[in-house]
């Protein structure tokens, strides 16, 4: 299946990029998850490492300030470590567990970061680190990046929600729905705020307004999640098929065998790219140099994502 992916996707046509204190952020992000005990065990640690946040990071961040990169490397070790604890350590399966978690951690968005109200000294881990995320981000002094990024997260815990009921009630949602949570669920949009914010020009209220980057934005993260769901089905495959991958979502909705249905992800995605190119091309014409470091950091997480996942362990 993995062969499949590599050869029926179209390369996204982007300059790729790595970022030259990734290897040093990669063992930094690490000790940031041991020290917020995120990563308790041996099996955790190396379950971390093998994922490489900071791989994805350097590659989606290839030219920002390596506090910036640091940044984005512990929320992706901080995702990882959430959907590990929803898809592998059994927590996404029970709703009601779930939303006790998912409970404490909206409690501490609501604070914004702020250092004088951190979480209790009996908060979980996760809240812990989410914390220090939420922070560091405050620290940058951009109250509308901030705020992007605490409702980003919050949407995405709930989308997790989503999750667990559906597979509570093994329930396979429609194409449409899943396309539209998966947006939530895939944890891009707050990676990309923070992409933003190591950008020398982050992009404004205005420019985020605008029609246009809103459009691309949605290009953006539906390729960025594609892309993971064509490369991670074969290892969710190989004992129950998750319903929350595309590959399964098409085939379970339209009846289709394994092979069309990964012809079927495999052609959105490359339609997709087609649709983010023009989309691309009609804003750069507008000669809005403000959108052209937003754009970079699109185009950067685009090739980031389809890179990584070419020699992910993850997927292994």
């Amino acid at each position: 299946m993995r062969s499949f992916a590599i050869s029926a996707l179209r390369e996204p046509p982007f300059p790729a990029g790595r970022h030259k204190a990734t290897d040093r952020v990669a063992s930094e992000s690490v000790e940031w998850a041991r020290t917020f005990g995120l990563i308790d065990s041996g099996h955790r640690v190396h379950r971390l490492r093998r994922a490489d946040a900071a791989g994805l990071a350097g590659r989606a961040c290839p030219d920002g300030p390596e506090d910036g990169l640091r940044l984005l490397t512990d929320l992706i070790s901080w995702l990882f470590v959430m959907d590990d604890a929803c898809d592998e350590d059994d927590l996404g399966a029970d709703p009601a567990r779930l939303a006790s978690t998912i409970g404490s951690l909206l409690d501490v968005l609501d604070r914004c970061g702020e250092p004088e109200h951190p979480p209790g000294a009996d908060a979980n881990p996760l809240g812990a680190a989410l914390h220090d995320l939420c922070r560091r981000t405050r620290a940058h002094g951009r109250p509308e990046q901030l705020l992007r990024f605490v409702s980003q997260v919050q949407a995405y815990l709930l989308a997790l929600l989503w999750e667990a009921t559906n597979r509570e009630r093994r329930r396979v949602p429609p194409v449409a729905e899943y396309v539209q949570m998966r947006r939530h669920t895939g944890g891009v949009r707050p990676c990309l705020t923070l992409t933003d914010l190591a950008s020398p020009r982050p992009p404004g209220s205005a420019q985020h307004a605008d029609p246009g980057l809103v459009a691309l934005d949605l290009l953006a993260v539906d390729l960025v999640c594609w892309c993971n769901d064509l490369f991670s089905y074969g290892k969710e495959s190989e004992v129950d098929p998750d319903a929350h991958n595309l590959v399964t979502v098409i085939a379970r909705n339209s009846g289709a065998d394994e092979s069309a249905a990964l012809r079927a992800a495999a052609h959105r995605f490359n339609q997709g790219l087609a649709a983010y190119l023009d989309a691309e091309e009609a804003l750069l014409a507008g000669g809005d140099d403000g959108l052209r470091h937003a754009l970079a950091g699109r185009r950067n997480w685009v090739r980031a994502t389809y890179d990584w996942s070419l020699v992910a362990a993850r997927y292994a």
